[in-house]
C-alpha cells in the first residue's frame, strides 16, 4: 500500500547508494523530514554534510503522515501547564508556531510546490463529559498568551455533514470496500465493524477548540524538494545505504559510521534522525519510548467537504483533513492507532476508517489505504539535542508523538544551532538527556507490561503437524516442546518460517493479520512475513 502523498510524485529524484569510504563534517542518518530539514539548514552555511537513508527519501513516516502543520497537538497545553509550568507550555506553543512560519518561509524562498494552504485546526469532542477538558485546554492556552477559541456545536463546520442519516440507515447502506473479503464472512465482518463504530458514529461534535492560521501540505512533495535543493547545494545524499554501527576514533574527534555494505563514513558531527534511534547504548531511548501504528484511508469526493483540520479528543482518535486530487478532492481519515505489536485483531482497521469516510460522504470512492508508525515518549515531550552526555557532537531527534511536521523543523533548528555552537532558546524544553520522574504513569505501566511479557529469545523448527493446523493466509506463533516459531502460510499454502524474536533487543514478535507482518510490541520494529526488516529501530532482518 502506498500513501496518496507518495503516489502523487511520479518523477522523484533518485539517489545512488554510497559505495566508497568518505569523510565529512556532518553525517545525518535518516532521510525523513528531520534529516532533510537539518541538511537544508546546514547547506545554508556551506557545511559539508552527508545524509544516508536505508530505504528511499521520505518513504516511511514522513511520506505517510497526515501532514498537519500545527501547534495544536491534541489536549497538550493543560497537561504541560500542570506538569511543567505555564512558561514551559508557552515555549512549546511558541516554537511550534515558529515552525509553521519557518516551513512557509522555506516554501516561499525555494518556490516549492507542495500544496501548502492555511487552515484552522480543531480538536473536537462528541462526549458531554469531555467538554470541561476542552474548556480547560482553551483556558490554559490563553493564560500564557496563546490564541485558542472555544467553539460550540453550531459553529463546527464538520457537523453540517449529515453522518447521522448515514448511520441510521447503516443496515442497508453499510459498505465494506476492503480487498479480498469473502462473501461468507461479509455479514460477520459487518457486525464487527458496526459494533465498533458505535463508539464513533455519527460524528456529532458538541464542542471544540479552534487554532487559527495553522496549515497543511503534501509532505512528500516538500521532502523531495528539500532533497533536490540540498543535493544542488552540495549535500551528499545516498539512498539504500544502511548504517549499522557507530564507533569513535582519532582521540574521540571523529565518529565512524559503518554501513551494511562495509564502507565507512568518518564525521566530526553525527545526527541520528531515524525516527527511532538505532543506537541503543548510550542514550537508552528504548526505555523511554514505544511505537504506535495508525491507519489512514483517502476517499475521492467531488467537493471540498469542509474547511479546517479536525481531531477528536477522546479515544478512538479520529483525525480528518482534505487534499486536492486533480479536479476533485480527497477526504483523509486517520486513526484507530494502537501500540505496535499489540496482539489484537487488526483485520478491520481500514474498514473502521472507511465507515467514518462513508458516513461523511456516502457516494465517495476509497482510493488509498496506508499506515505508519510514530514514536511516543512517556512524558509526551520529544527528545531533541545531545544523543548522550557520553557522546560529544552527536545529536538525536525522536519521539515526536505523531506531530512530526512542526517538530521536524524544530529539531533541525536546534541541532543546527548546536553544530554552529549557538544557543537555541527552546532547546531546554526538548532536552534529550533529561532524567526526570515520569508523570504519565499510564504509558509507563503499559510499556513495562508489554516489554516484560515479550522477552523470549529461542530459535526453532516447525513440525509438519503444526503447519497443517494453520489456515491459508494465516500467521501465528506455534509452540513445540516449549519453544516458539513464527509461521505464515500464504494463500497458496506455502509455508514461511521465522524466529519470532526481534533483532533489536530480543522481544517476542506478534503477528499482524492486516499487513501480514511480524511486529515487535517492545520498541516497534516490524518485519515482513519472510523476516525482512521494514521498520526500525532494529537494523537487521530476522535471518541475519
Amino acid at each position: 500500500m502506498k500513501s496518496y502523498w507518495i503516489d502523487s510524485v511520479k518523477d522523484r529524484k533518485k539517489f545512488k547508494p554510497l559505495e566508497e569510504n568518505v569523510k565529512t563534517d556532518v553525517c545525518i542518518i535518516g532521510g525523513g523530514l528531520t534529516g532533510l530539514s537539518t541538511a537544508y539548514n546546514l547547506s545554508q552555511y556551506k557545511i559539508r554534510t552527508v545524509l544516508v537513508e536505508k530505504d528511499e527519501i521520505c518513504k516511511q513516516t514522513s511520506g505517510n503522515s497526515t501532514a498537519k502543520i500545527t501547534s495544536q497537538h491534541g489536549l497538550i497545553y493543560k497537561y504541560l501547564t500542570d506538569s511543567k509550568g505555564k512558561d514551559f507550555a508557552r515555549k512549546y506553543y511558541e516554537v511550534n508556531e515558529r515552525a509553521i512560519r519557518n516551513i512557509k518561509d522555506i516554501i516561499d524562498k525555494e518556490n516549492i510546490d507542495c500544496n501548502f494552504e492555511y487552515q484552522p485546526a480543531y480538536v473536537f469532542t462528541q462526549k458531554v463529559q469531555e467538554v470541561q477538558k476542552i474548556k480547560d485546554e482553551v483556558e490554559a492556552v490563553n493564560a500564557f498568551g496563546g490564541r485558542a477559541k472555544f467553539i460550540e456545536a453550531k459553529d463546527i463546520e464538520l457537523n453540517k455533514l449529515n453522518s447521522e442519516e448515514y448511520v441510521e440507515n447503516s443496515d442497508e447502506k453499510l459498505k465494506i470496500s476492503g480487498d479480498n473479503i469473502e462473501k461468507e464472512n461479509l455479514n460477520l465482518e459487518r457486525d464487527v465493524v458496526k459494533e465498533k463504530m458505535k463508539q464513533v458514529l455519527p460524528i456529532k461534535a458538541i464542542a471544540g477548540i479552534e487554532f487559527e492560521n495553522q496549515a497543511q501540505f503534501n509532505p512528500y512533495k516538500y521532502g523531495m524538494a528539500l532533497a533536490r535543493i540540498c543535493s544542488d547545494s552540495g549535500v551528499k545524499i545516498y539512498e539504500y545505504t544502511k548504517a549499522v554501527y557507530v564507533d569513535i576514533e582519532d582521540d574521540d574527534e571523529y565518529y565512524v559510521i559503518t554501513l551494511e555494505n562495509g564502507y565507512k563514513i568518518k564525521a566530526k558531527y553525527l545526527v541520528v534522525a531515524t525516527k527511532y534511534p538505532i543506537i541503543n547504548i548510550p542514550g537508552f531511548y528504548f526505555i523511554k519510548m514505544y511505537q504506535s501504528t495508525s491507519y489512514a484511508v483517502a476517499m475521492q469526493t467531488k467537493e471540498k467537504l469542509f474547511e479546517g483540520m479536525y481531531i477528536s479528543s477522546e479515544e478512538p482518535i479520529i483525525s480528518l483533513r482534505t487534499a486536492k486530487f486533480g479536479n476533485d478532492y480527497l477526504l483523509i481519515v486517520v486513526g484507530f492507532d494502537h501500540k505496535t505489536g499489540t496482539d489484537i485483531d487488526l483485520s478491520n482497521s481500514y474498514k473502521y476508517l472507511e465507515e467514518v469516510a462513508k458516513s461523511l460522504y456516502p457516494t465517495g470512492n476509497i482510493k488509498y489505504h496506508w499506515n505508519t508508525e510514530d514514536c511516543i515518549t512517556l512524558d509526551k515531550i520529544p527528545y531533541i539535542g545531545e544523543y548522550s552526555k557520553m557522546w560529544e557532537n552527536a545529536y538525536v531527534a525522536t519521539g515526536f508523538n505523531k506531530w512530526g511536521i512542526t517538530t521536524s523543523n524544530i529539531a533541525a533548528e536546534i541541532i543546527t544551532d548546536k553544530i554552529l555552537g549557538e544557543k537555541n532558546e527552546y532547546e531546554e524544553i526538548f532536552k534529550s538527556t533529561r532524567l526526570e520522574p515520569i508523570k504519565n504513569i499510564k504509558e509507563v505501566t503499559n510499556m513495562v507490561k508489554e516489554s516484560v511479557n515479550s522477552l523470549v529469545v529461542k530459535k526453532l523448527e516447525v513440525p509438519q503437524e503444526e503447519a497443517k493446523q494453520i489456515q491459508n493466509g494465516e500467521g501465528k506463533i506455534v509452540e513445540v516442546n516449549g519453544q516458539k516459531i513464527g509461521v505464515y502460510k500464504n494463500e497458496d499454502g506455502e509455508i514461511y518460517k521465522v524466529n519470532p524474536v526481534c533483532k533489536h533487543l530480543g522481544c517476542e514478535l506478534s503477528w499482524n493479520n492486516l499487513d501480514k507482518t511480524w511486529d515487535c510490541p517492545c520498541h516497534g520494529s516490524r518485519y515482513d512475513y519472510k523476516g525482512n526488516l521494514i521498520y526500525g529501530p532494529s537494523v537487521k532482518s530476522l535471518a541475519e
